[in-house]
């Protein structure tokens, strides 16, 4: 069987925007699979890691980077393993096999004491899943829409962008899914987030997660010893009509602090109200472990 032809490298894709942001980084390469990990960094100060989404990259983080980076911190975002320009971990495909690739790179990159950690979606579960096993590397914890509580067994569905003939096919199924799933104001979808998603969907290569769709993160919420808060936009299209079940099963992390919500918000909650994230996710990390 001949192997797919490789990716070009995301940064061909990215739109001018994004590559404006991405020229006043920093980068780095650790350890993954047959490849690298690719971090990138902004700003000066105490290390904070941000871990996007499935079907992401560091761009999910697009409108956050630099406005946490003159906060004080040094921002340090990876492509996760299997995604963007990052090569897949060894052995599965999915969080499980994501997080230990992480904290194994957070170590060579960053030293041995345990960092900050915010992570958003399949970025967050890859987050309380590497708090829970690899406690050294991680100070506290901000779990951001994050799945794996129980609560969904299916997913939206979505319309197949790769079906299109025309390239104005593929973004306008692109805007869709960006509606279905990530963003809840109309206006928030606009032409930045669709060339996000065109650029990112095309590298991912972990086709065969399914920990979202289980109750893995409540299994491991006992074990995680660190602080832990969450952020969840309150009309996040897969979690809005369950609130109170989402609020039970997060409360019975014993570490568990702050549960906030961003009113008007959905799931890409960091995208669609970077300010209100920024101010929260500020105050929740500045607040004693």
């Amino acid at each position: 069987m001949q192997s797919p032809a490789p990716l070009p490298p995301l940064e061909a894709d990215l739109p001018h925007a994004a590559l404006r942001i991405l020229s006043r980084s920093k980068r780095f390469t650790t350890p993954s699979g047959e490849g690298d990990v690719v971090w990138h960094t902004w700003g000066e100060g105490e290390p904070l890691v941000l871990l996007h989404g499935g079907s992401g990259s560091w761009t999910h983080w697009i409108r956050n980077v630099e406005a946490l980076a003159e906060a004080g911190r040094r921002v340090v975002v990876p492509d996760l393993p299997g995604f963007g320009d990052s090569a897949r971990p060894s052995g599965g495909q999915d969080a499980d096999f994501v997080a230990p690739v992480v904290a194994e790179g957070i170590r060579d990159l960053l030293g041995e004491a345990p960092v900050d950690v915010a992570g958003f979606s399949f970025g967050g579960l890859c987050g309380a899943l590497m708090a829970a096993a690899h406690p050294e590397r991680v100070r506290r914890l901000v779990i951001v829409g994050a799945p794996g509580l129980g609560l969904r067994s299916r997913r939206l569905p979505l319309t197949s962008w790769r079906e299109q003939p025309t390239r104005e096919g593929q973004l306008a199924a692109h805007r869709s899914n960006l509606a279905t799933l990530m963003l809840s104001r109309e206006d928030a979808i606009d032409d930045l987030a669709v060339a996000l998603q065109a650029a990112n969907v095309p590298h991912d290569r972990m086709h065969r997660r399914k920990l979202a769709l289980t109750d893995i993160l409540l299994q491991k919420l006992p074990e995680i010893r660190c602080r832990l808060d969450a952020i969840y936009g309150e009309e996040d299209a897969l979690y809005r009509d369950t609130l109170p079940l989402l609020k039970e099963r997060l409360a019975t992390a014993p570490t568990l602090r702050e549960l906030v919500f961003i009113p008007g918000a959905g799931h890409w909650v960091q995208y669609e109200d970077a300010p209100a994230f920024q101010r929260e996710l500020l105050r929740l990390l500045a607040s004693p472990p």
